[in-house]
């Protein structure tokens, strides 16, 4: 069906479904039995659905003022109205399978989909749009601890390393589009510290967060987690003292030695 294609392209598939991933490998590693896990991965999985349909349903004006024909609203394969109605119902239900679980696990959820979603409504042009990072890759540790018996709490290294990961990550992702975000008056923390320092910086700034993320994650003491950072450190010198997209290509590759440091190094979560 049309519109079921159509829903399918505004919910962002590929990084709805990376994420998903990388909460999924954690709650197997943190709860790897009972029916909880399996709400929980079911909530991340909805979620992140609603973030992207919340992001079309925000997005949608100014996506129209570009020409962005790609886009089912803009092209009027689907209503602004009906992305927004599956975006609500994929959030309530992503917190009803949370508080399922339990309590604690609920209120992670909620708070991530607080982030997500407030930075879809208006915080991606603001200076604190790396808040919602921080708070929605942060709490990713705690979401998978809360999964476990004894509801434990996640080590603070570990919620250090995710939130610099996710802020990390945010900073590199807007490197591409700094001009472009310029022309349409986006004032993202990215935008602020480009105006201010220069794009230059951001790249800078962008490979010591995910730098510092492979550090934190290092800290557990094992030799595979402490040879992923020596790897990180390796490719922050090389970006940092090379030119042109050296920077962009070595935070992009640190911030994959995270994610894999993450889901297979084995970091103790609690």
């Amino acid at each position: 069906m049309p519109i079921l294609k159509a829903l399918f392209r505004t919910c962002h598939p590929l990084p709805s479904l990376a994420v998903t991933a990388m909460f999924a490998a954690l709650i197997a590693r943190a709860a790897p039995h009972g029916i909880g896990p399996v709400a929980a991965i079911a909530a991340v999985l909805l979620g992140e659905l609603s973030i992207g349909w919340s992001n079309d349903y925000f997005d949608a004006g100014r996506d129209a003022m570009a020409g962005r024909t790609d886009k089912p609203i803009v092209n009027g394969t689907i209503s602004q109205r009906a992305v927004l109605a599956a975006a609500v119902v994929a959030v309530a239900a992503s917190v009803v399978l949370a508080f399922s679980v339990n309590t604690a696990c609920g209120t992670v959820d909620v708070a991530q989909m607080a982030a997500g979603w407030f930075y879809n409504a208006g915080l991606k042009i603001t200076p604190v749009s790396g808040v919602a990072y921080a708070v929605g890759f942060g709490l990713i540790p705690e979401f998978a601890t809360s999964t476990a018996p004894g509801v434990p709490a996640a080590r603070p290294a570990v919620l250090v390393a995710a939130a610099l990961l996710g802020v990390g990550g945010h900073l590199a992702n807007a490197l591409p589009d700094l001009d472009g975000d310029r022309v349409a008056g986006v004032r993202g923390l990215p935008n602020v510290l480009a105006d201010r320092f220069g794009a230059g910086a951001v790249r800078i700034i962008a490979v010591l967060l995910l730098l510092g993320a492979s550090g934190f994650l290092a800290l557990s003491g094992s030799p595979w987690l402490w040879l992923g950072f020596a790897v990180a450190a390796l490719l922050a010198w090389l970006g940092l003292s090379g030119e042109g997209r050296a920077p962009f290509l070595a935070a992009l590759a640190i911030a994959g030695i995270d994610v894999v440091m993450f889901v297979l190094g084995g970091v103790p979560l609690s």
